[in-house]
């Protein structure tokens, strides 16, 4: 991540369920409560998916907890929010997404510079062999670290 950047969400089920070909940043449209909501870390990516409708880009499916201090002026959690691109980056994505398969999958949202970011993913999905393909890669990285380490112990 680069410097000036602290987490807020990130959606690892994405990369589990989807193949990540490339990543795009944008900024979101909130309204004052839900960022100092997002400030306590109080949102969920998952099962949020980002559409393009009319050459605008919305993220449908993120839910960020109402502001326990806020009053009247609290949102709804599950709203759809407007995400903030260029529109040469839109025409992209539209582009893009009009392939065979591919969708907009968000992977982690962050404040940068004070402003919040999201960063979501061209993604591919995965069939079920594909998730227990990755899993198993998975541990038998996992199996060779520990030999690894094991041997080091040992050596010492």
């Amino acid at each position: 991540m680069p410097p000036h950047t602290k987490p807020i969400a990130s959606n690892r089920k994405a990369f589990h369920d989807y193949f990540i070909e490339d990543t795009f940043e944008a900024g979101i449209e909130l309204k004052g409560t839900e960022v100092k909501s997002l400030r306590a870390g109080r949102a969920n990516l998952r099962d949020s998916y980002c559409v393009i409708n009319d050459e605008e880009a919305f993220i449908v499916g993120l839910h960020i907890s109402p502001y326990e201090q806020g009053n009247i002026h609290n949102v709804d959690p599950d709203r759809t929010r407007k995400l903030l691109l260029h529109k040469r980056e839109i025409r992209t994505l539209i582009g893009k997404t009009q392939e065979k398969g591919l969708t907009l999958v968000p992977t982690k949202m962050y404040f940068r510079n004070r402003r919040v970011k999201l960063e979501f993913g061209l993604a591919k999905g995965k069939k079920l062999h594909d998730k227990r393909r990755s899993l198993a890669d998975k541990e038998s990285k996992r199996e060779i670290e520990r030999g690894f380490r094991e041997r080091q112990k040992g050596d010492a």
